[in-house]
């Protein structure tokens, strides 16, 4: 399956536009002043999605959608937002009953704002389910992450699709490609996911949409040309798995540095407007290094760490304590030093895998707002175009106060002759079923 950049932009942009209609819905039910943060189409594990919602209360609103859009959708919060927004709606003592009533509606009319934008484009319909209200722990607000209710629906509805459109599809081969039977378990998803703000208040909640897989790479394929800038959308998945594998050699390579037990977390491709780049790194205080890679892939990869852990995982490495407070000097060689291990940690994987050399420049220590750092990287990788892919990652130690990002910025033509190159003889080397992808 093969499907052009163009695809990937026209989707990412109604996510945007529908999410955009959903808060303008928001704001006309309620009179809060919200705004769409950042929108992006990511290709993930299962067990990542969410990410955003780990360490709190959440609750939120869930959705079947079926028709010209299938799958599954959620409203979320925190629990704390969800109560205030409540508030806003019913002015008095929030109770739980009040604040489900709130958020039930509140996803309703959200939902309905959302879907509306996509079925007027896809000339369509677009139904969702009334919303099922959910109170959890974190990421479990969204469907089960092991996907068994879900994939029992996906494989019905992608049998359903396959009869309807079957006799549309026979004269074409690169159709009768797209009808191959789905996995019977998919380790990774597209997800939508759009973090939407109540403009000066703390208060921050998210729309993930997690399509069925078959109905979206179809409708994708539909929707582009079919001829530019195309890319193998089951080799993304294995450069995924490529990329989780270059990180837990990284989380080892900070492990055995420093002392400090290092894990691998979430990792995942996404495609985003070049604007929208910078503001996903947020205004966090970072230190870190830039390096640029040269062969394939070529680009930009960033190794960030915010002060706290900067400073922690920095004097580890020292063998005396630091001559002076806040970020040395020292600290800053011991950020280089271990920001030039951690990305040959990184890209070896990819190396490896895709049998190329992967060069990069000295490690250029940053130190400085997380937009502030990615705003020039991302111009330059955006280049001519108006999306761009971003392969993120984490790692973290639940010992001590420390926690690190990865991200790389390749270049999309990079990208797609790094995906070309991948000889799926060699994705053993990963945790990907290579039978199973190709």
């Amino acid at each position: 399956m093969r499907v052009d950049v163009q695809s990937f932009g026209t989707v990412n942009r109604l996510a945007r536009e529908g999410s955009e209609a959903a808060t303008a819905s928001l704001s006309q039910l309620t009179g809060i002043d919200a705004a769409v943060d950042v929108t992006r189409i990511t290709l993930m594990n299962r067990g990542d999605v969410g990410g955003e919602l780990r360490g709190t209360e959440a609750v939120g609103v869930r959705f079947d959608l079926t028709g010209g859009l299938e799958g599954d959708a959620v409203l979320a919060f925190d629990a704390d937002s969800a109560e205030t927004v409540a508030g806003e709606m019913l002015p008095g003592a929030a109770t739980p009953a009040m604040v489900q009533s709130c958020v039930e509606e509140l996803g309703n009319v959200m939902m309905s704002g959302f879907v509306d934008g996509w079925a007027d484009y896809l000339e369509t319909t677009i139904e969702h389910s009334p919303p099922e209200y959910v109170a959890a722990d974190g990421p479990a607000v969204l469907p089960d992450p092991t996907g068994s209710e879900r994939e029992q629906r996906d494989s019905e509805r992608s049998e359903a699709t396959r009869e309807q459109r079957g006799s549309e599809r026979s004269g074409d081969p690169r159709k009768r490609e797209r009808e191959r039977p789905q996995r019977a378990t998919r380790e990774q998803v597209f997800v939508f996911a759009s973090e939407i703000e109540w403009v000066g208040q703390p208060v921050n909640f998210y729309i993930y949409v997690l399509p069925e897989q078959g109905a979206l790479t179809d409708l994708m394929t539909d929707i582009g040309d079919g001829e530019s800038e195309a890319v193998p959308v089951d080799k993304l998945e294995v450069f995924n798995e490529m990329t989780r594998a270059g990180t837990a050699t990284a989380a080892d390579n900070v492990e055995m540095m420093t002392g400090i037990p290092t894990e691998a977390e979430v990792t995942g491709i996404s495609f985003a407007p070049v604007e929208d780049v910078p503001r996903r790194i947020g205004s966090d205080t970072y230190v870190g290094t830039v390096v640029e890679l040269s062969g394939t892939p070529s680009g930009f990869l960033l190794v960030l760490f915010d002060e706290a852990s900067a400073l922690t995982v920095a004097e580890a490495l020292m063998p005396t304590a630091p001559d002076g407070e806040g970020v040395t000097d020292r600290h800053r060689a011991a950020i280089e030093e271990l920001g030039n291990v951690v990305t040959s940690g990184f890209v070896d994987g990819w190396a490896n895998v895709l049998q190329t050399t992967i060069d990069h420049s000295p490690p250029e220590l940053v130190h400085d707002m997380g937009q502030a750092i990615v705003d020039p990287l991302a111009a330059q990788v955006g280049r001519n175009r108006e999306h761009a892919f971003v392969v993120d990652a984490t790692m973290r130690t639940d010992d001590v106060e420390f926690a690190s990002e990865i991200h790389a910025l390749p270049d999309g033509r990079g990208l797609r002759e790094a995906l070309e190159a991948l000889d799926v003889e060699r994705a053993d080397q990963t945790e990907a079923d290579a039978d199973a992808l190709f």
